[in-house]
């Protein structure tokens, strides 16, 4: 498959990108800055392209059978999510593109019945603005159902690890914990989660949660 990715070089992004490239997918990295790609691939290419603005996204994504985006605000922007979000559902309809995965955040699902991650106590203050900004940006996505969108939220933790393609998916919109009450998912089984569902859909029109 041609899959286009966008934040192909953040820290998310370029996890998803190899694994993609590992199965033998054409990855196309929609960037800001190309030549900030530090990650050679007979079947990459990095291009120059602008996720908040429909008509780039358009040009940028033709000829694609599937977009990622995995873009990463500025924490003095986060309401660009909203912006990117608009972006897409334009852009991707024009380009005659059909599925969309967003890499999204987990401060909106619910840690008990009617309280989310990000109004509990434990969750850090200063990352409120953004996952709030996730939330909105949900809100867009779940507007739309022309389009074959999923949007995966990762665990509480998401961090660098091992890729051991094992571990739990919920689309119920609830922090998935382990017995421990932890809830934890390394970037690398994240991509795993993410790619399997290019390759094979399962929760068109939802939302999806990965962790251990």
């Amino acid at each position: 498959m041609k899959i286009a990715i966008f934040g192909a070089t953040g820290n998310i992004g370029k996890v998803i990108t190899r694994e993609a490239l590992s199965r033998g997918h054409s990855v196309t990295g929609l960037v800001r800055h190309p030549e900030r790609g530090d990650y050679a691939h007979p079947s990459l290419a990095f291009h120059k392209a602008d996720v908040l603005n429909a008509d780039n996204v358009a040009v940028t994504v033709a000829g694609h059978d599937a977009v990622v985006s995995a873009y990463a605000p500025d924490f003095s922007a986060p309401g660009t999510l909203s912006d990117a979000a608009n972006s897409l559902l334009k852009g991707l309809p024009a380009a005659r593109v059909n599925r969309l995965l967003i890499v999204g955040g987990a401060g909106s699902l619910e840690v008990s019945p009617g309280l989310q991650l990000m109004d509990s106590p434990q969750f850090p203050p200063d990352w409120r603005p953004l996952a709030s900004a996730h939330g909105d940006a949900l809100k867009v996505y779940r507007q739309n159902t022309a389009l074959d969108w999923t949007y995966f939220s990762p665990a509480d933790r998401i961090a660098p690890g091992s890729r051991t393609g094992v571990f739990r998916l919920g689309d119920d919109n609830r922090l998935l914990v382990d017995a421990q009450g932890n809830s934890a998912i390394s970037t690398e089984d994240f991509a795993v989660a993410l790619v399997n569902e290019i390759e094979t859909p399962r929760f068109i029109h939802k939302r999806v949660t990965v962790a251990y």
